[in-house]
């Protein structure tokens, strides 16, 4: 028998081929694709649109925050208060710091007209005078009337203890000149922050460090005698980086001292400025020495 075809039986039986259902699902997932594509270009539009709102907000709220800030009213003189200071020890260490100045300035005289002009260049007459003076101040007794030859003699003191880094400034402008400004500049930071440090302590909690310094200090003196014969390279430099942590420990400890003793009745400014004077020439000169020592190893490593 024979079946009658129609043509509609025919377009549906084309349309189920093969290559007819491969194109039609090749359309579906473009469009599918086409779609997400869509999808994703909104939703990161509308993400970065808010995006720039919010960094649009942040900035105005910086700004706003900026102008509040610059509104205050700051009082600075607030930070060089001490109340936990009585008034006659901050004189006391007004003049204690006024000295140290003087000393600062006469020692850098001292050391200029050493590399300079080679005043004393001799190291036992820098030591000698150094010595002679420090104990010469020491045995004059502090009163009103001995005041200005006690510091007639501080001035002495600080210019001969200039003298005395003449050899470690000329050692370090022989290997590099610009130690000379780095290792002051370090040393001034160190200095003001440990004083500041022990200034702002309510209570003289440092001065417990007393004698753990100087039993640093004496191990670091025997070390040092050792290292004579031993002449070991690396057992210098752990002296100096051992020696520049005590003498940074002693800044604490003297400024703390310095107080607890005006409090109780010292005010030999004179003698206490001496203190903080050796304190800051010891750093000063273990900085030059680590930074020389530092210069000439890159030097070795760059050849």
């Amino acid at each position: 028998m024979f079946t009658l075809v129609t043509s509609e039986d025919i377009a549906e039986s084309a349309s189920h081929t093969p290559i007819q259902r491969y194109q039609r699902d090749l359309n579906d997932q473009r469009s599918h694709s086409r779609g997400l594509i869509a999808g994703l270009w909104s939703r990161d539009f509308l993400n970065s649109f808010y995006s720039q709102l919010n960094r649009s907000s942040f900035r105005r709220l910086i700004v706003i925050s900026n102008m509040d800030f610059l509104d205050r009213n700051i009082n600075f003189d607030a930070l060089l208060k001490f109340s936990h200071i009585s008034h006659s020890t901050q004189q006391h260490l007004k003049r204690v710091y006024s000295s140290f100045s003087l000393c600062m300035l006469v020692a850098a005289a001292g050391a200029y007209a050493n590399v300079v002009f080679g005043f004393l260049q001799g190291n036992f007459l820098t030591f000698a005078g150094t010595l002679g003076t420090m104990l010469w101040l020491m045995f004059t007794p502090h009163s009103y009337e001995n005041e200005k030859k006690r510091l007639g003699i501080l001035a002495a003191f600080a210019f001969f203890s200039g003298c005395g880094l003449g050899p470690i400034l000329n050692l370090c402008i022989a290997v590099n000149p610009s130690i000379i400004p780095t290792a002051f500049l370090g040393t001034a930071v160190i200095f003001t922050c440990f004083t500041l440090s022990a200034l702002y302590s309510k209570s003289r909690s440092f001065l417990f460090l007393g004698g753990i310094l100087m039993s640093g200090l004496s191990l670091l003196t025997i070390s040092s005698l050792l290292n004579i014969f031993i002449g070991s390279v690396f057992l210098f430099k752990m002296h100096m980086y051992v020696g520049l942590l005590v003498m940074c420990g002693f800044v604490l400890f003297d400024t703390q001292l310095i107080i607890d003793k005006a409090e109780k009745g010292d005010k030999d400014y004179v003698w206490h400025c001496v203190d903080l004077f050796l304190d800051f020439i010891t750093i000063f000169r273990k900085l030059m020495i680590i930074l020389a020592m530092n210069e000439k190893d890159k030097k070795k490593e760059r050849k």
